[in-house]
């Protein structure tokens, strides 16, 4: 099956559990197509778990889930090396980033030094434990879903991490309409607790989600989306609300995840709407404004969207 075909099955099957937040499920689909990590923003109770527990069996992939603590330790997430009397020798306990859909729930209500237990294992995707490196499993991708960083307990995510992500989707609150039919399908029976109850199943083994990939990767991208892409990388590190532009690495991420939105639209080739489809969950966690633009009310949105309608459009 194509892109096309296995993207609408799997909103298909994940829409047997998650009712609207179309968006932020196709970005979810980009984020996987592109062998990214997506950090989701959101109050609590708007189904970011919901939606990456449902994603990971749609598409039959080892799933589990770390509630990130205030005490939770390092050694908590990748593992350590305990001491076996039997064998009077020390043996690996692996954590649970050992496994292909890791979802660190509310990452940013633990201290910085355990969410820096992640940086190895987003980037080079493998832990260090005692010296040695040991792999992890194929593919490895980790969902992060975080509160708003001004409520109360929570310790805001390091540059260094965010920029890990490939995508930082925003979720809100449901039109009217959406909210009720949830009310609906509570009062019918339906608990997120149990997905086999909704009727969810996978489409795709691993062998397809490959296949998929090929597929994105075979997308074209002409000169011009290359230095459209550029431009508008560059310009966030110019811009006079901005402290701390974007760096290479979301370039690197817009190539990706506009292959990746073409795949999604049946095209096997890049055009511009593609790259600013996907520019502010690209852009919005890898820039900083300056504090004197926060204090005019400004938001990274706002400004973002600024910069990316001021870029001339390649033709």
């Amino acid at each position: 099956m194509s892109v096309v075909e296995v993207s609408a099955r799997l909103r298909q099957e994940v829409g047997k559990a998650v009712v609207g937040q179309e968006r932020a499920i196709d970005q979810v689909l980009v984020a996987i197509l592109a062998n990214g990590h997506i950090l989701l923003e959101g109050v609590p109770g708007i189904a970011k778990t919901l939606l990456v527990r449902t994603m990971a069996k749609a598409l039959a992939l080892d799933f589990t889930r770390i509630q990130f603590t205030p005490d939770l330790m390092p050694s908590d997430v990748i593992g350590t090396n305990v001491f076996d009397p039997k064998t009077t020798d020390f043996r690996l306990r692996k954590g649970p980033v050992f496994t292909q859909i890791l979802l660190a729930d509310e990452i940013n209500r633990t201290p910085p030094k355990t969410q820096a237990a992640l940086l190895e294992a987003m980037e080079e995707r493998q832990v260090t434990i005692d010296g040695i490196r040991y792999p992890l499993p194929s593919p490895f991708l980790v969902f992060a879903t975080q509160n708003p960083i001004e409520f109360e307990g929570t310790y805001p995510l390091p540059e260094a991490q965010q920029d890990r992500f490939l995508l930082k989707v925003l979720l809100e609150y449901p039109p009217g309409n959406v909210e009720v039919e949830v009310l609906k399908r509570f009062h019918l029976g339906f608990r997120s607790q149990n997905l086999e109850q909704a009727g969810v199943q996978a489409i795709v083994d691993l062998d397809g989600l490959a296949s998929l990939r090929q597929e994105v990767e075979a997308v074209q991208i002409e000169e011009r989306i290359f230095q459209y892409v550029y431009d508008l990388v560059a310009s966030t590190r110019k811009a006079n609300d901005i402290l701390v532009g974007a760096s290479p690495r979301a370039g690197l991420a817009l190539v990706a995840c506009s292959k990746a939105v073409a795949s999604l639209r049946g095209r096997n080739f890049v055009i511009p709407d593609d790259v600013k489809e996907l520019a502010l969950p690209i852009l919005r966690h890898r820039v900083l404004l300056r504090p004197e633009a926060e204090v005019e009310g400004l938001t990274v949105d706002r400004v973002l969207t600024s910069l990316v309608d001021a870029q001339v459009v390649p033709r």
